[in-house]
């Protein structure tokens, strides 16, 4: 799979340590000159086996999420289906998937997570310059929107 960076141990992106896949493209539906994850359109793509992936999370005692960040994990769906089957073949830990995508707007792949997986949290919404963040009590952390939330997909 090819993503633009790994996190081993985050403390940010959910309330428990998790480790963090920046997934490698983007739409832009944001609008891009407002994303905080532009750094990342420039970084180098890494090319990594899921397998490998899911491995350096079994050996990590601290880490108890694992976390599909930006740019944008929808555009990538594959991969992170894959990363998906490597991951549950060594835990069964809550697995976060952030998107800027609505709800109403990805509900097919939401549908297929549902039927082969579980223990999934998803963040919709994109971000909307000016507006007040809000703590978000799923995922224990602060979002950058009102219209940002999570939910328990399965």
């Amino acid at each position: 799979m090819i993503i633009k960076g790994l996190v081993e141990e985050d403390f940010v992106n959910y309330k428990k340590p998790s480790m963090v896949l920046l997934m490698p493209h983007c739409n832009w539906k944001c609008g891009g000159e407002f994303c905080h994850n532009l750094p990342f359109v420039k970084a180098p793509d890494i090319t990594i086996d899921e397998k490998q992936i899911a491995s350096r999370y079994a050996a990590n005692s601290i880490t108890k999420a694992l976390v599909f960040s930006g740019l944008e994990p929808m555009m990538d769906f594959q991969d992170v289906l894959h990363m998906i089957v490597a991951f549950r073949e060594v835990s069964s830990d809550v697995i976060v998937i952030y998107t800027g995508y609505n709800k109403d707007e990805i509900s097919e792949q939401i549908e297929y997570l549902q039927m082969f997986h579980k223990n999934i949290i998803m963040k919709f919404g994109r971000f909307i310059p000016g507006k007040e963040s809000h703590f978000e009590d799923l995922l224990g952390v602060t979002l950058a929107s009102p219209n940002q939330y999570a939910e328990k997909i399965c």
